[in-house]
């Protein structure tokens, strides 16, 4: 429920997961600087779109989502992982962890 997978790329998603209500899976992001975000500007002085790059999100299998979860673009998520409530995850989580936080963190093997 109220849950957002922005699929510009593959989102890959295991055997057995469990997504929680609001989690939120990207797969675009935008160049930081702000001369390789936009293109040059169109004839009316506007400029004409921002450039987007994208990256897969691939989640494993036996994996528990909390509510409210952010999985930003090119992570990679193990098998029998648990994400708390809330993780904004920013880089690959690898097998059997608990992780959470912002930005998430690997707590201790989920055994």
């Amino acid at each position: 429920m109220n849950c957002t997978f922005l699929d510009d790329n593959k989102i890959i998603i295991g055997d057995n997961a469990l997504i929680a209500p609001n989690v939120q899976i990207y797969t675009a992001f935008h160049p930081t600087s702000a001369s390789e975000r936009f293109c040059d500007l169109s004839e009316d002085g506007k400029f004409k779109f921002c450039k987007t790059q994208t990256a897969p999100v691939i989640i494993g299998d036996n994996v528990w989502i909390g509510g409210g979860v952010i999985i930003l673009p090119g992570v990679i998520i193990g098998d029998n992982v648990v994400i708390g409530a809330g993780s904004v995850v920013t880089k690959d989580l690898p097998n059997n962890v608990i992780a959470f936080g912002n930005p998430c963190r690997i707590i201790r093997e989920n055994k």
